[in-house]
């Protein structure tokens, strides 16, 4: 016996329910269509199942989470970083929102992109740390530094040793967001000393 298709108001059912944390509901278009049809539900704006899933600021913070425990099994790994009209992944939506525990399993979820997802970037340009930062979400841009991946933006800094004697290099480290900080190498503790007596 063949599973039925679901029609776009199906779909559109679906997403609503995955809006809302209604994971009754989610079970039961599962139940009825399969998991299949949950990887390729979107809507009008290229949202999918995740993004609708923590779409909203007043969707209660333990219905998101029951709602994601229940769809993230399901689907395949790299809807997680599916990105919708705008560019977005479901993590910009999670720090646009301030759901920490959401994007906390968006990025810890066993076999998906893991912190890699932090970098990317929507079309304004914004990746979910930039997007947390816009909303003053301090809590959740405070998790995505302390677990974003920086040993391939800091390598070439770690490799880069002065030559004997040679002071005063200075070099500049560019970030996810694109700001640059610049900072000196091979400074002595006497320059360092004499450049404090000038700026105060």
């Amino acid at each position: 016996m063949s599973i039925a298709l679901p029609t776009p108001e199906d779909v559109e059912e679906l997403l609503l329910s995955c809006r809302y944390g209604d994971v009754e509901d989610i079970q039961q278009f599962v139940d009825k269509f399969g998991p299949d049809p949950l990887a390729t539900a979107r809507d009008d704006n290229g949202n999918t199942v995740l993004h609708m899933q923590q779409g909203g600021r007043l969707i209660c913070a333990r219905r998101a989470t029951d709602a994601l425990d229940f769809l993230l099994p399901l689907l395949p790994a790299s809807l997680l970083a599916a990105r919708n009209n705008a560019g977005s992944t479901p993590l910009h939506w999670a720090a646009l929102n301030s759901h920490l525990v959401v994007a906390q399993k968006l990025v810890q979820f066993q076999g998906g992109p893991g912190v890699d997802l932090i970098d990317i970037k929507n079309e304004a340009g914004r990746s979910p740390l930039g997007e947390a930062e816009t909303v003053r979400w301090e809590e959740g841009a405070k998790w995505f530094v302390e677990v974003m991946n920086l040993d391939e933006k800091t390598k070439g800094e770690e490799e880069l040793h002065p030559a004997e004697g040679l002071e005063n290099v200075e070099v500049e480290i560019e970030d996810a967001e694109g700001q640059v900080a610049r900072m000196t190498l091979g400074q002595t503790p006497s320059s360092t000393a004499s450049d404090d007596k000038q700026t105060s």
